[in-house]
């Protein structure tokens, strides 16, 4: 995965009715081994990392790369929004598109906060790369990433079997005026 080409980075943080998004900073860390340690949060992305040696490998300031949001609920970190461009990418229908990815912790699940930042990532990306396509891929056993998925507009483009599971692609259509 690339970053987005043009876009100048750090943006000033985006804010919504209840949280920013915004760069990480060394407060972070914490929240980021957390997040990468969770067996809860890896389900459906091939498990967790080994907390030692997170500990051992996170950087002071980690996730701190074009495209990287931290999810800031009340001055603390609860998720981390990635777009990134699709390189190399195994589904040829996402090839060059934006990738919209996201993590929050378990504790954050359930109210809506994941659907609050990554609406707030996207229309970020649609003032800063107007008429950019987005593309999400999950696990289909991943209930509630699909629900998020339909939530923020995305629809299937296909399906296909990876990493031992059927996977989901789906596309974001750019917003035009007309809409």
């Amino acid at each position: 995965m690339e970053d987005l080409g043009p876009v100048t980075w750090p943006p000033e943080p985006v804010r919504t009715k209840r949280l920013v998004l915004r760069e990480p900073e060394t407060r972070d860390r914490a929240a980021f081994i957390e997040l990468y340690a969770s067996a809860e949060v890896h389900t459906y992305l091939g498990g967790p990392r080994p907390r030692d040696e997170l500990e051992q490998e996170m950087p002071e300031v980690p996730g701190r790369r074009p495209g990287s949001f931290v999810v800031d609920l009340d001055g603390a970190m609860i998720g981390q929004i990635l777009l990134r461009r699709a390189t190399g990418h195994s589904r040829p229908a996402a090839e060059g598109k934006t990738d919209l990815g996201y993590l929050f912790l378990p504790r954050a699940w359930g109210f809506g906060y994941a659907a609050e930042a990554c609406a707030a990532a996207l229309g970020w990306l649609a003032g800063v790369l107007p008429g950019e396509p987005v593309v999400l891929t999950t696990q289909t056993a991943n209930l509630g990433s699909m629900r998020l998925a339909a939530k923020l507009g995305f629809t299937e483009v296909e399906r296909f079997e990876a990493w031992g599971a059927e996977q989901w692609l789906g596309m974001r259509s750019p917003v035009t005026p007309s809409d």
